[in-house]
Order: structure tokens, then C-alpha cells, then sequence
């Protein structure tokens, strides 16, 4: 089978799935070029020769018709201005008798415990900088609607959960939400929304707070979207 993996970001999905599919043909496509460095250098480490990672706009894939048996996206839709017409693209490209398959998160629906109010700050300051992206933060409830709006005909549409509810799981969690938190790009924007430096500190204090809660508890719900093309 060939693959695409579709916003494929630093590759380690894109390279589990070749695995699955040697000696099949899988591309993955990112919008920059800076994580496909890090997707190439991670296909070397897995000695994968044959993956191939390039530059690549979602919602104009550079690809022929019905080029793959399957176009994947995992946490794109979200990010995008224009998912319908990225899911038009992912069919246009995908072979008939193939299979398109997203999924996405849904910020809105997020809960967790302990109850920090800085986390509320986080998720009210990243929902607002995804809208002024012109983005959808909670794609996971409207993956039906995108797919309906596209064309695709008889969607499967389900949901999942993520846990972190162990030591180790919430640290790795919450420390990187807290670094994403503290790097440049976060805190430009929730500059940009209104948050003082002192704020956007709290919200990194909080997450680091949050990581190490003996009774740290997160649930990050995602819609699903699985369709077969035919044509």
C-alpha cells in the first residue's frame, strides 16, 4: 500500500505506518521545512530509506489523482483555515477503493484534575489564538459536519480518549505543555490576546504544578473521521 501522511510534522508516525506497509511507497508532507529535518534524521536512525518526507500544503496537495490507498491526518484539521477543502484534497489524491482517516482534538472538551486555574487560563488563551488563526481548536466535534461539507459519502465517525493519569505520563505531558508554553511562539501570541509576561509565566507555573500532582488526572477527547472513496 501507499501512504500519505498528511501535515507529518517530525515523522514518527509517518515511519510507523511504513512499517507496516514495506515495501510500500509513504510520503509524508509538512507546510515548512524545519520538522522535516528532524523526519528525515529520524528515518535514518530507523535505517527507512525508502519513506520519503517533502513540502507540502494541505489544502493543495501536490500529488496526482488517486496517487494512494490510503491519505492520513493526524491533529492537521485542527490547525488548518480551510479543512473542508484540505479533506477534498486528501480525496482527490487517495486511489478509488482507498481510505482517508483523521483525527482530531477537541480543546473545549478537555477536562482534568486538580482543578488549576491557570490551566483554564491556557485553554481560554489557546482557544482564542487558534480563532484569530482563522483555526478550529475543538475540530473533533465537527469532523462529521468537514466531511459532509466535503462530499464524503457514508463517513465513519467515532471518538477516543487520551489519558494521562500515571506519574510518568503526566509529567511528560505537562512539562511539555509547560515548555511549549514558556517558548517564543506561545507567548508572542498570548501577548498578543492580552496576557502579560507575569500571566504567561502562571500558565507555565501551573502546568509544572499540574505535572507533579500526586492525583494529576487529564482526558483529551478526539473526533475520528475513517471513509472509503469510491468513484
Amino acid at each position: 500500500m501507499d501512504i500519505l501522511d498528511v501535515g507529518c510534522g517530525p515523522g514518527t508516525i509517518t515511519l510507523d505506518l511504513a512499517a507496516l506497509v514495506v515495501p510500500g511507497k509513504v510520503v509524508g508532507v509538512e507546510n515548512v521545512e524545519a520538522p522535516l529535518f528532524a523526519a528525515r534524521a529520524e528515518a535514518v536512525t530507523r535505517a527507512d530509506s525508502i519513506t520519503t518526507f517533502q513540502l507540502g500544503n494541505a489544502q493543495e496537495l501536490p500529488f496526482e489523482n488517486e496517487t494512494f490507498d490510503v491519505v492520513h491526518a493526524h491533529q492537521v484539521l485542527q490547525h488548518l483555515t480551510d479543512p473542508v477543502t484540505a479533506l477534498r484534497e486528501m480525496v482527490r489524491v487517495c486511489k478509488s477503493g482507498g481510505w482517508i482517516a483523521a483525527r482530531d482534538a477537541d480543546y473545549a472538551a478537555m477536562s482534568w484534575y486538580p482543578e488549576i486555574p491557570e490551566l483554564d487560563l491556557w485553554r481560554k488563551t489557546y482557544r482564542a489564538i487558534a480563532h484569530s488563526n482563522g483555526a478550529q481548536p475543538d475540530a473533533g466535534r465537527r469532523l462529521r459536519a468537514w466531511a459532509n461539507a466535503a462530499g464524503i459519502t457514508d463517513p465513519q465517525i467515532t471518538a477516543s480518549v487520551w489519558t494521562y493519569a500515571d506519574a510518568g505520563s503526566c509529567q511528560w505531558w505537562g512539562r511539555g505543555q509547560a515548555d511549549r508554553c514558556a517558548g517564543p511562539t506561545f507567548s508572542r501570541q498570548a501577548n498578543e490576546q492580552g496576557l502579560d509576561e507575569v500571566a504567561v509565566a502562571g500558565i507555565v507555573q501551573g502546568w509544572r504544578k499540574w505535572s507533579e500532582a500526586t492525583d494529576a488526572w487529564f482526558c483529551m477527547p478526539h473526533g475520528e473521521l475513517l471513509a472509503r472513496i469510491y468513484r
